[in-house]
């Protein structure tokens, strides 16, 4: 209920929220080949740059209740419910419903969790995923039957469809669990992931094996992709440069003068070069949700590429995008595995379920936690919901194995209110970062330490004097727990009442900060309708309404509200998506008239927008300009990208993303007629 509360409530203030990817699926329920190649625009030139799965359920979604912000939010808002129901089922199959009830709550309460749910990114519906295939890798793992292996790593395979290799984040929890089991031999255990792995790619690479098979004049260009390949676009943008090794022609920015107004994905990162954002520097600048305390980004979507962040052991502990997302719960989690550990005497010998399941949290857990804290590679601070789970699992499965510890007394029973009260250091820390700008967070920093503190001092007291009154010791840890999520509920809560970014989807103090301010993360609605107005009052017969190198910017807003198709080439307005002579040719045929160079992701640099600028004749902006205009986000924080030039000949643009509708618009209409009359 209280999932459901958090997810579904005021869910329509996100509108379309990642209108990239709310474009796609307008496009996609205008076609079954849009929708199987998940088309960008209508007419299947550019797909998006994620597999399909995900934004099929959506367009599903959208052709039943009709297109609409809320119709492609709710696979992600009931996925999270969803996900919270299969978590406590898994941990109460083996550790009871108190563990599990535990779990399930602290999932729910999750700020990126809860923030993810509300977002049409699809990564809770890969989270939702990944909890079936250990669901059934649980089975597996304790009886030894080989159906379940199979079931849990097609499952995989699935979520791998949803968004490519963050699926594989939770293969070393399934592959240790299942080796380190005793229900069969190790030669039965070895032939059985043998035979797993073999489904898993097979289920992993069958849609991308597809489409690479499709002559490239049957289907979209593959978005982000640097040879028009889905194989590619797996091992290279969404791959490798996840990792910080290896870079494409997508990764650099445009230079120039130029905003990422209402581009990026619906969303507006902080200032910085793209480079910068992907790995390097951290962007300056605040963030999504207003300036931070202590001067840096953080909540609310602050900082755009979470590898940009300093990386360190504790980097998720920081004064930054990500540390208010994730990190409230981390040390109760640790230190309730080690409590669990100690109970179960764990061994390799993985001999019952508990233990199983014990090894699939924790595996899932530290890769996942590593690969956050260190890497340098492009992922986006909500990536982190899939620490949500484990997380969870393990406060759930570690606080009844604390509490059994405590009542055994001795020197193990100090773990519980030791685990308490680092837990709430912790959150001490986190909530620091707002203390000179929030009064709320000073009111929670009063309450945690009332609830949280004064309750463990008080288990400390209880143990010392070996008191054996068992209902004081629960209502005290049960206080303590009360006070340790209050937070994290706190500022999930704000999603419900304040809209996030539609890029960078995250919780907390900083969407009370910049609504404070009178700043908001929604896009100005008005900003290109005028635009708009005047690209349908002049269509004829042409293909496609309008030309733009990007799809952020104008084009996603343009395929949402007309349903007519802008040709762009890719994400990053990089892709070799056509060549100049395939672009004169459909100029001739009348299938293209306006071109915007400059601009919102209107890049001049090419050489088809730079043709087009030497041929066209300039459309006075009295014409299809706003007299004000607003097509940045009006979070004033985000106003500008640094000047700083890239060394890639390819990325050379002037314009590029955004620049407050600064581009020109060109009329190709006098050339198409004079090559006609030749």
């Amino acid at each position: 209920m209280l999932s459901a509360i958090l997810n579904f409530v005021n869910l329509g203030i996100e509108g379309y929220a990642n209108t990239y990817y709310a474009a796609g699926v307008k496009s996609m329920t205008m076609s079954w080949k849009n929708f199987f190649f998940v088309s960008f625009d209508p007419t299947s030139f550019v797909s998006i740059d994620k597999p399909p799965l995900g934004f099929w359920i959506q367009a599903l979604s959208a052709k039943l209740f009709g297109f609409s912000g809320w119709s492609i939010l709710l696979p992600e808002a009931l996925a999270g419910v969803i996900s919270v129901a299969v978590i406590y089922y898994i941990v109460k199959r083996s550790f009871g419903s108190t563990a599990g009830l535990i779990s399930a709550l602290c999932l729910a309460v999750t700020p990126v969790f809860v923030a993810v749910s509300r977002n049409n990114t699809c990564d809770n519906l890969l989270v939702l995923t990944l909890l079936l295939a250990s669901w059934a890798l649980s089975i597996a793992a304790e009886k030894g039957k080989l159906k379940y292996l199979l079931i849990s790593l097609a499952v995989v395979g699935i979520g791998f469809n949803i968004k490519m290799l963050q699926a594989y984040m939770v293969i070393p929890a399934i592959y240790i669990s299942y080796l380190f089991s005793t229900a069969v031999s190790m030669k039965k255990r070895l032939t059985h992931l043998i035979m797993g792995t073999v489904v898993l790619l097979v289920v992993s690479f069958s849609w991308a094996i597809v489409v690479d098979l499709i002559p490239a004049a049957s289907r979209p260009y593959v978005g982000s992709s640097t040879n028009n390949s889905e194989i590619e676009l797996i091992i290279g943008h969404n791959g490798l440069e996840r990792l910080g090794i290896g870079s494409s022609s997508t990764t650099t920015l445009p230079t120039g003068e130029n905003n990422f107004g209402s581009g990026m994905e619906g969303g507006t990162p902080p200032t910085g070069s793209r480079q910068q954002m992907e790995g390097g520097a951290t962007p300056t600048g605040s963030g999504q949700g207003g300036q931070a305390p202590g001067g840096t980004a953080n909540g609310g979507g602050s900082s755009s590429m979470g590898g940009s962040e300093p990386s360190s052991i504790t980097r998720l502990f920081f004064n930054n995008s990500l540390s208010d997302q994730i990190i409230w719960l981390f040390p109760l989690a640790i230190f309730g595995f080690i409590a669990a550990a100690i109970k179960e005497k764990l061994k390799i010998a993985l001999d019952n379920r508990r233990k199983s399941d014990l090894i699939l949290w924790s595996m899932w857990l530290v890769p996942a936690f590593v690969y956050f804290s260190f890497t340098t590679g492009l992922f986006h601070p909500y990536y982190l919901t899939m620490l949500a789970p484990p997380i969870a699992a393990l406060v759930g499965i570690g606080v009844v194995a604390m509490w059994e510890l405590y009542k055994e007394g001795g020197w193990k029973s100090w773990i519980l209110p030791g685990a308490l009260i680092v837990d709430g250091l912790v959150q001490l820390l986190i909530l620091s970062y707002y203390y000179e700008t929030s009064s709320i967070a000073k009111i929670l920093m009063i309450i945690l330490s009332l609830l949280c503190f004064i309750s463990s001092i008080l288990l400390i007291i209880v143990n010392l004097k070996k008191n054996g009154n068992t209902k004081l010791k629960k209502i005290l840890v049960v206080t303590a727990l009360i006070g340790l999520l209050i937070t994290p509920t706190v500022w999930s809560a704000t999603t419900m009442f304040y809209t996030m970014s539609g890029t960078f989807p995250s919780a907390g103090l900083s969407l009370i900060s910049s609504a404070s301010k009178g700043n908001s993360n929604t896009t100005t609605s008005t900003s290109n309708s005028k635009l708009i107005e005047f690209l349908t009052s002049h269509k004829t017969t042409e293909k496609y309404i309008l030309v733009t190198s990007s799809t952020s910017g104008d084009a996603a807003d343009i395929i949402i509200k007309t349903g007519e198709s802008v040709m762009t080439w890719g994400f990053f307005g990089t892709d070799n998506a056509i060549t100049l002579a395939q672009f004169q040719e459909l100029v001739s045929k009348g299938e293209v008239r306006y071109v915007m160079v400059g601009g919102q992701g209107g890049g001049s640099s090419n050489d088809i927008m730079t043709w087009a600028a030497k041929v066209g004749t300039i459309v006075p902006e009295s014409e299809w300009k706003d007299a004000t205009d607003t097509t940045k986000t009006t979070d004033t924080a985000s106003t500008a990208i640094s000047n700083e030039k890239s060394t890639d000949a390819k990325s050379e643009q002037v314009g590029g993303f955004g620049g407050e509708n600064s581009g020109q618009l060109y009329d190709l209409k006098a050339y198409a007629d004079s090559i006609a009359q030749k």
